[in-house]
């Protein structure tokens, strides 16, 4: 595999990026990646980037060493848990009662070795018509995605369904050639009709909304009809009031990890947010539109996580009963 580390400078990847994505939005992706990359302030629609600080993962990590909990944070991590959610939809066609999308979020597939063998292990044994993608496939903010690609293919290997995804404010626009590559289809600031039978319902995808504020909400609804029910997937939920305004029935996101590292009880000491905390993790709603922010199913900043166990989500569309 080619490191694509440093995009600008290769000329194929450019053409395709060009080509795959717009010129005007390869340049802005691009240019806040080269310029903002490590920035731990300022960047984005929050004004702390702990992700982007290497000391806090050495703190963190430090911490977790001298009290002993570093071993049990790493088990943690590899402990999935299946959650369920369903999304009623009264304009659902009745051809997709019943229908199930697999979310995983936040995988960063390089934070252990046997992660993605624990993903995929898992997901192998679950029962879906198509899985999302809603980012962060690397560990660091930037640097080499190689391992993380390697994870992500493992993974894609255990899936024998369409796969749709976005990016995350982990992720390059450089993953997206290797991420396609796999036969996932990227949706940025894109949408698709999945059709059953004749009847359709539409799956939109937006750009990191949250570092790289590359959301383009407009044109990811652009030819999705009032009357269809429509999905979207992001990487955070700081977009939930236009993703609602524009007329999204259902927006799956991650981001927040949950808190990851948590209080007793699962209380968040962040989010890493500028969305409320109703937004934070789990299912919610605003005005028309249902929510879902995924707990994550891996870990950032350090590969431990207290009182927050990681998930994979299966959301089950479904027609109101009566």
């Amino acid at each position: 595999m080619a490191n694509l580390s440093t995009p600008v400078t290769d000329p194929e990847l450019h053409d395709y990026l060009t080509r795959r994505f717009g010129r005007a939005h390869m340049r802005r992706r691009l240019g806040v990646e080269t310029e903002h990359a490590a920035d731990r302030f300022g960047q984005g629609r929050t004004l702390f980037h702990i992700e982007n600080w290497n000391v806090a993962a050495l703190i963190i990590s430090a911490v977790l060493n001298l009290t002993g909990m570093a071993a049990r944070g790493r088990a943690n991590v590899l402990d999935l848990q299946v959650r369920h959610n369903d999304l009623l939809l009264p304009h659902l066609p009745e051809v997709f009662n019943g229908y199930t999308l697999l979310q995983l979020s936040d995988l960063h597939l390089d934070s252990l070795e046997t992660f993605p063998e624990v993903l995929a292990d898992t997901v192998g044994e679950l029962q879906f018509d198509i899985c999302v993608l809603t980012g962060d496939y690397r560990f660091l903010t930037r640097g080499p995605h190689q391992q993380a690609m390697l994870g992500l293919e493992r993974l894609r290997q255990a899936i024998d369904r369409d796969v749709y995804a976005v990016l995350g404010n982990h992720d390059s626009i450089a993953m997206a050639r290797p991420i396609e590559s796999l036969g996932i289809r990227l949706l940025l600031n894109e949408n698709v009709a999945l059709e059953r039978k004749g009847e359709r319902i539409w799956l939109a995808g937006i750009d990191d909304p949250h570092y790289f504020c590359a959301d383009n909400l407009d044109k990811a609804h652009d030819g999705i009809p009032d009357e269809s029910v429509s999905l979207l997937l992001a990487h955070s939920p700081e977009i939930y009031r236009h993703a609602a305004y524009v007329g999204f029935d259902v927006m799956m996101c991650g981001h927040t990890h949950g808190g990851q590292i948590c209080l007793p009880g699962g209380i968040a000491l962040t989010f890493n947010s500028s969305a409320p905390r109703f937004t934070g993790v789990g299912a919610w709603s605003y005005a028309l539109m249902q929510g879902y922010t995924s707990a994550g199913t891996g870990s950032s900043v350090v590969p431990a996580r207290f009182n927050c166990p990681p998930e994979v989500t299966l959301h089950h569309l479904r027609r109101p009963v009566g």
